[in-house]
């Protein structure tokens, strides 16, 4: 992990086009400021891994489903 110190109104830059800027310091809270392209996700980390979780839930669903799928026998269609 990297690890730097920076003053208020003092900014860093990540790959070339995300700045995070020191907004403001008040105690043990620091707020951020970020500017990045349109094209680009940002998450709170505790969301992103919720996000991640139920998709990975849902994908565990659809292997099920599809399976399921697989073992229903063929239908006729047009026959009674």
């Amino acid at each position: 992990m990297l690890s730097l110190s920076r003053k208020i109104g003092e900014s860093i830059i990540i790959n070339d086009d995300i700045v995070c800027t020191v907004l403001e310091i008040n105690g043990r809270i620091v707020k951020l400021g970020f500017e990045y392209p349109s094209t680009s996700s940002v998450f709170r980390q505790e969301l992103y891994q919720r996000i991640q979780q139920e998709n990975h839930e849902a994908s565990k669903n659809v292997d099920a489903v599809g399976e399921a799928i697989k073992t229903l026998p063929k239908l006729r269609v047009g026959k009674k």
